[in-house]
């Protein structure tokens, strides 16, 4: 199958899951009083996004039950003994954890825009996205609470989601601190990503797991798929903040080298002996040229920078296919393992 024909599938099947998990989020996170405090909850939510994590939910729910995909109610979903629990939910309340992220990441970055709209604090205010992004963070736990998983289970998936937002906060820490010091080693820069990015897709291939009873082996594995895929994730992002043209990508392109973030290209750079400050002039952001960018965007690719990044990113998604093998040969699996390829081919 061509890499398009691929790409297709998996935009086809997120798209199916999209809307459900659209759906189910308007039943789960209504306009209620006080309305400001709601509007400013659902406003990111209902701004877009692709809701990958949710459909990796989705779709690791459907491998480990054996069922065609979309076969089976995600609102009565069967588990691994003779219960039957609401997945939908849990999807949901991965996507919400991801919301309450960005919005707290775009008032620390004080980001204008998110998705193409003004990001919350300037479409409200700074206090109301603070505690809209407090009211999904809680919202998220409240509805994982629900799933009807038995109390075993439903625990530990509890711990699970806890401890993924407590790590999610150690990266966004770490990543801050990075911009403090003088020299970040690749090794540091992929745990950042790991805890900051990775995390959460982690926790999303292997709440399903928890809450339909797997054993340990299985939940660990779908665990590392999205470990591995979501540093994969992060890696092309990197790549595609360097070459896909601005209008495309939805922001400057070279973004991070206006900004003197380090990423691993930048890090392999300086590794190469590259003074990466100097590829750009960063005193004056608004002044940096299309041409500017384009010449550094050649010295990165000319000491090997780009492709180290691409194949470290090919290399992480080799090993988080393999992952699940773990589960049984059938549909929904293999749009996991494209998915995962799709994260790292995808154009923006």
């Amino acid at each position: 199958m061509t890499q398009n024909a691929t790409e297709e599938r998996v935009l086809h099947a997120v798209g199916e899951r999209r809307e459900l998990v659209n759906s189910a989020i308007d039943k789960e996170l209504p306009l209620q009083k006080p309305e400001r405090l709601y509007e400013a909850s659902r406003y990111i939510l209902e701004a877009g996004g692709k809701r990958l994590r949710p459909t990796v939910t989705l779709l690791a729910a459907e491998s480990l039950a054996d069922v065609e995909p979309l076969s089976t109610p995600y609102r009565s979903f069967p588990t691994l003994s003779d219960g039957a629990i609401d997945m939908m939910k849990a999807a949901v309340s991965i996507e919400i954890i991801q919301s309450f992220t960005l919005i707290h990441d775009d008032i620390m970055d004080d980001d204008d825009l998110r998705r193409g709209v003004p990001s919350v604090h300037k479409q409200y205010d700074t206090s109301t996205a603070i505690l809209a992004g407090d009211t999904l963070y809680s919202k998220a736990f409240e509805i994982m609470t629900n799933t009807g998983a038995a109390p075993e289970d439903a625990l530990e998936s509890m711990r699970l989601l806890s401890t993924t937002c407590t790590e999610i906060c150690e990266g966004q820490a770490l990543d801050v601190s990075f911009e403090g010091r003088d020299s970040v080693l690749p090794e540091e820069y992929l745990e950042m990503v790991e805890l900051k990015t990775a995390v959460l897709y982690g926790a999303a291939a292997a709440v399903p797991a928890v809450l339909m009873g797997a054993d340990g082996d299985v939940v660990d594995a779908l665990y590392q798929y999205g470990i591995d895929s979501g540093r994969a994730f992060q890696i092309q992002d990197d790549v595609l903040d360097l070459t896909v043209p601005s209008e495309k990508l939805g922001k400057q392109r070279g973004s991070d080298l206006v900004e003197n973030k380090e990423t691993l290209i930048t890090l392999h750079a300086k590794q190469q002996g590259v003074d990466v400050a100097n590829l750009i002039d960063t005193t004056d952001p608004e002044s940096v040229t299309e041409d500017a960018i384009d010449e550094a965007v050649a010295e990165l690719e000319a000491v090997g920078s780009i492709a180290y990044a691409r194949e470290m990113a090919e290399d992480l998604t080799d090993r988080s296919k393999a992952q699940l093998e773990v589960l049984p040969d059938n549909h929904a699996r293999t749009l996991l393992c494209e998915i995962a390829d799709y994260l790292i081919t995808r154009g923006y």
